[in-house]
């Protein structure tokens, strides 16, 4: 849930809201949580209240307006609105040295997105593409939730063109696009990494479920891959694709 007038967002879960907690503190502006969570939190309130920032016990009625959601899980922190920076430079040659990351395009909707940042936390990913023209998949209430604290452990950035973006970016990280109809198998990521100057980053570049990668995106990938299955459906649900990708990186 955003709040337009005080550009804020409704951040609820306990490890979601925890997480904000432990790691970005100074971005909460507001705290509401039953009285049993208050243990828990109690150091978030001793730093709201040394900021001059209210915080307040709820019931769940309320707790349940305050995010327009019944899965608050006794906790909202309203934080201040995230901001996306676009991709620079400066970044990609950050990634190329040795970092892993993931580029999306048109991933599909919030909860996916927030299915992709906790296994990308989980697995350690330094980094996480977005296209600023997906309709659909945003850093939202609903995303944060979905991430189960992982949004604090990921950097994000934006582009407008996926494909653009991608033709700088595979001159010094190794990027390997999802692909249902691809020659190569998961199991070949390994040597396809290897095969890459020593230290080299790495990028796993996925897109929509039902449309998978656009031809301009897929060319600009160094190779595309796919993960083999029984052949019953076509794929896996892009969350479920992303963290069978990054167990594989993460295992080389």
């Amino acid at each position: 849930m955003h709040n337009k007038l005080t550009k804020e967002l409704a951040v609820c879960g306990y490890n979601a809201a925890r997480a904000v907690g432990e790691h970005h503190p100074e971005t909460i502006n507001r705290l509401f949580l039953r009285e049993d969570r208050m243990k828990d939190f109690s150091r978030v309130c001793k730093g709201l209240a040394e900021r001059k920032r209210p915080y307040k016990i709820c019931d769940e009625e309320e707790l349940e307006r305050i995010c327009k959601s019944n899965h608050h899980q006794g906790v909202v922190a309203m934080i201040e609105e995230p901001e996306i920076l676009p991709a620079a430079p400066e970044d990609i040659d950050a990634w190329a040295a040795g970092k892993t990351g993931l580029v999306l395009h048109s991933v599909g909707n919030d909860l996916n997105l927030g299915a992709i940042v906790r296994a990308a936390a989980f697995f350690e990913i330094a980094f996480i593409v977005i296209n600023e023209e997906d309709g659909e998949a945003h850093l939202s209430t609903a995303a944060y939730r979905a991430a189960e604290g992982g949004m604090e452990h990921v950097s994000f950035r934006r582009v407008r063109s996926t494909a653009n973006f991608l033709r700088a970016l595979s001159r010094e990280v190794v990027t390997v696009g999802a692909e249902v109809r691809a020659r190569l198998r998961l199991r070949d990521l390994g040597g396809i990494v290897r095969d890459a100057r020593s230290g080299a980053g790495v990028a796993v570049v996925l897109g929509n479920e039902e449309t998978g990668l656009p031809g301009d995106v897929r060319n600009n990938c160094r190779a595309l891959v796919r993960i083999p299955g029984s052949g019953h459906i076509e794929s896996l649900n892009v969350a479920q694709a992303a963290a069978l990708f990054l167990h594989e990186l993460f295992e080389r």
